[in-house]
């Protein structure tokens, strides 16, 4: 038995026949549904951290689509959005696909194309998800790493030999060789070419030293 929870859709639409046929169409294609009749009540709401894509009216009383969508933007919120509208141009659509929107969509729109939007917009935001916990775990092993391991691996990934890298910490090549080991261990990785890809995520590759490099990714975080 597959235990995975269905996506959610968040539905905001001052229109309630609109958020009911919306609601009925969804629910009958197993997804969660949670409706909203304003950006005031939608925002009264928390996020869930699970698969989910909002449907966005474009014109609502008291606040638009679009300044919805620029609050979440601001809020750095991750979820998808579908903006919905009847009355849409196409400076319109220009605007909300350059911040970020997955599509702009006019109604009545069609089962199918609602459908096809929707699930474009669940299998990107899937990738994305991967992606940010994929790097998150990379930053955490880079955190664990002594500071001696991170002079090595630093060394390591411009090239540096064990002998030179020995020569330029003031160590035995003995020695470099059981931290680089550490390091290999600890970064879960299992050859040279794995670990300079990592290091050009963390961006190890474009700063001065390590030092300047874990002072940017506190930064960053």
């Amino acid at each position: 038995m597959n235990n995975t929870l269905a996506p959610i859709i968040y539905v905001v639409d001052d229109d309630p026949s609109v958020r009911s046929s919306l609601s009925l169409l969804l629910t009958a294609c197993d997804f969660r549904v949670f409706t909203y009749e304003s950006a005031i009540h939608f925002y009264q709401t928390e996020f869930k951290d699970e698969p989910s894509c909002i449907l966005l009216d474009v014109n609502m009383p008291g606040m638009s689509g679009l300044e919805v969508q620029e609050n979440l933007n601001s809020r750095g919120s991750h979820v998808p959005i579908i903006f919905l509208t009847a009355y849409g141009n196409i400076s319109m659509s220009v605007r909300a696909i350059k911040a970020g929107a997955d599509n702009f969509l006019i109604k009545p729109v069609q089962k199918e194309d609602l459908l096809l939007a929707i699930n474009n917009a669940l299998e990107r935001d899937a990738e994305e998800r991967k992606s940010r916990i994929l790097s998150e775990e990379i930053r955490f092993r880079y955190a664990s790493l002594s500071e001696r391991e991170l002079e090595v691996f630093y060394l390591v990934v411009r090239g540096k030999l064990n002998k030179e890298i020995a020569y330029e910490l003031g160590n035995s090549e003995r020695t470099v060789k059981a931290h680089r080991s550490s390091v290999m261990e600890k970064m879960q990785v299992n050859s040279l070419a794995e670990l300079v890809l990592i290091a050009t995520q963390l961006k190890i590759l474009g700063v001065d030293g390590p030092d300047d490099n874990r002072s940017a990714l506190k930064r960053s975080t």
